[in-house]
């Protein structure tokens, strides 16, 4: 389990190898911000959320302490918030948020209801446990290229160690030392697919549940288009996509490749101004000297972290 020291020694060593304490953790010309800055990688979000409520601590975390059904947009803006911060902010504002972080996981702990896969009934989890922290951080990265490369040109491989090179400082910022992380691109792909294999993700009660309520929609106005569905299921592993009970008929597909073939056409064609996130757009702002954001992305900021500025000068 990460505890405070761990955390705080990751973040030494996170802060020694910071360039810019102004830019913050990566920086412009990081395959990091280049990815990230981009709006489509939404279209990974779904996917990234199944693989997290298939390991049975997670979902169990969630579906004992999160507020996800009474608050889902508030839980969208808290997720959002922290991971823009950690990848956007400053070196300051990273390490604020990587600390809140840890401290929300250390009040979630409990027991396992019932057993599944190789977890037994009654045997303890805790968010902040280094396993699940792993895969968490892994269906981040992995979910954000995934949808990246659904896009627009697809990283070299070359590019692809440099994002996981950079990932593994990210994952500094959960706990994560060098030795909980592959080395290379190789390893965490080897790494992804025998999870992906292993009884560690096992879709429980709790777990389909929970994804019944998000993507059925239990509040109709909040449910995800029939596209957006169906391009989360296509993502999938297909033993998690069964087990999350997902069924693709020929409508679904249809839905998710006009779609698709929409967003190619329509989205390397938008302004920068619309095309990249808001916490991005502040970051550059940053850069530059401007005292705070613009009006446009005090808006974006709104929709994607639920407020108009995503570092606070002077605090962290």
């Amino acid at each position: 389990m990460v505890v405070e020291k761990d955390l705080e020694t990751a973040l030494d060593q996170v802060r020694a190898d910071a360039v810019d304490p102004i830019a913050g953790i990566f920086g412009p010309d990081t395959v990091t911000w280049r990815m990230d800055r981009e709006a489509v990688i939404f279209l990974g979000a779904g996917r990234a959320l199944l693989l997290q409520l298939a390991h049975p601590w997670v979902a169990a975390a969630i579906a004992e302490h999160s507020n996800t059904f009474a608050d889902p947009i508030g839980r969208f803006h808290r997720t959002f918030d922290i991971v823009f911060a950690m990848v956007f902010g400053s070196l300051d504002r990273a390490l604020l948020s990587s600390r809140q972080l840890h401290r929300r996981h250390g009040m979630i702990a409990g027991e396992m209801p019932e057993t599944v896969g190789p977890f037994a009934a009654g045997s303890r989890y805790c968010a902040n446990d280094i396993p699940s922290l792993r895969w968490v951080h892994a269906t981040l990265v992995e979910s954000a290229l995934m949808a990246h490369d659904l896009v627009l040109p697809p990283l070299s491989a070359e590019e692809r160690e440099r994002y996981w090179t950079e990932s593994r400082l990210f994952g500094a910022l959960f706990g994560l030392t060098a030795d909980h992380l592959p080395v290379d691109w190789s390893g965490f792909t080897a790494y992804t697919a025998a999870m992906a294999q292993s009884e560690t993700l096992t879709v429980s009660p709790a777990a389909r549940e929970i994804a019944a309520q998000i993507f059925g929609g239990a509040r109709p106005w909040l449910r995800p288009p029939r596209w957006y569905r169906a391009l989360t299921a296509r993502m999938l592993p297909e033993r998690l996509r069964a087990g999350f009970g997902f069924e693709l008929d020929e409508r679904d597909t249809r839905s998710a490749e006009c779609a698709l073939r929409w967003i190619r056409r329509v989205y390397p064609r938008l302004p920068d101004r619309l095309r990249y996130v808001g916490p991005y757009q502040e970051a550059q702002a940053r850069l530059r000297g401007e005292p705070q954001p613009d009006w446009m992305v005090r808006c974006l900021n709104r929709a994607w972290i639920g407020r108009p500025q995503m570092d606070v000068r002077g605090k962290g």
